[in-house]
């Protein structure tokens, strides 16, 4: 009678992952392989699988649509914003996970509530100063204003990945001379490589995806980023589901290549993060 009740729990376990399973990935599928069925296709037998691998409806999306100038775009400003973001919140990560002094509980709090502020009750103070900055449809404003789009949540994966490190290994290189900077450097970074490795993926992939401030501080389309550009394909050429599903596929596939090369990063980030140094 036991074994019996642990096979039936475990299939109704795995039937409920492997529902969960197809109830994420079918969308995904069903867009990549809509992009190589012809319009007739799709609106006789949507559900079919493509009769031919035909890779000319994402050659027209580059060529004729621009494509590629907004895909540079988007892989230059998230890289860059997410980069340069992920070695200043590890340097106040590591100092806050660290370190004692006076207002830091207060100060990471603040830090922290961030995150219960909306992206759009920040519109109009941005545009002001990327406008006096003279930072308007640039990719350098852009830039800026993506550096804080991940702190808070950054910051309490970083702070977490730099906790579990023992300080006793600071302490023994303190007294065996290193600076501040070697500590950081040589020993608790490459430590902390699974937290950092994290948070650089959500920064980044939350670059990659933003909509509202690439639409508010761009107007011209050699600075626009991929997102923009789907939008405006999908409202003018929307008559044209081959094309269509191919820039959806585009713009959703590099976010999917860059999670699956990292998810074990990802995975001993989160495992990590439940323990105590």
């Amino acid at each position: 009678m036991r074994s019996m009740r642990r096979i039936v729990k475990s299939v109704l376990v795995y039937a409920v992952l492997a529902f969960t399973v197809i109830v994420s990935i079918f969308p995904i599928l069903w867009i990549m392989m809509s992009a190589f069925k012809t319009n007739g296709q799709i609106l006789t037998n949507p559900f079919s699988l493509p009769t031919q691998l035909d890779f000319t409806p994402f050659a027209r999306v580059f060529t004729h649509y621009n494509f590629f100038q907004y895909t540079i775009n988007s892989f230059l400003i998230s890289g860059v914003s997410a980069i340069i973001a992920l070695f200043i919140f590890s340097l106040a990560s590591y100092v806050f996970a660290k370190y004692e002094f006076r207002g830091k509980s207060t100060l990471y709090t603040l830090f922290v509530l961030t995150l219960l502020v909306p992206g759009f009750a920040k519109a109009q103070p941005i545009f002001s100063i990327i406008l006096h900055l003279n930072l308007y449809d640039t990719r350098t404003g852009l830039i800026f204003v993506y550096l804080s789009g991940g702190l808070a949540m950054s910051l309490f994966i970083l702070k977490a990945a730099f906790s579990v490190i023992p300080k006793t290994l600071d302490e023994a290189a303190l007294i065996d001379g290193a600076s501040f900077w070697q500590i950081f450097w040589k020993i608790n970074l490459p430590l902390a490589t699974s937290g950092i490795a994290t948070a650089g993926i959500l920064m980044f992939l939350g670059n990659w995806n933003e909509y509202f401030y690439a639409m508010l501080l761009t107007a011209s389309p050699s600075v626009r980023t991929l997102p923009l550009a789907l939008g405006f394909f999908t409202e003018t050429f929307s008559y044209n589901y081959t094309e269509m599903f191919a820039a959806l596929t585009v713009v959703i596939l590099p976010g999917i290549i860059i999670y699956t090369l990292s998810q074990e990063q990802v995975q001993q980030s989160v495992a990590s993060s439940g323990v105590k140094g």
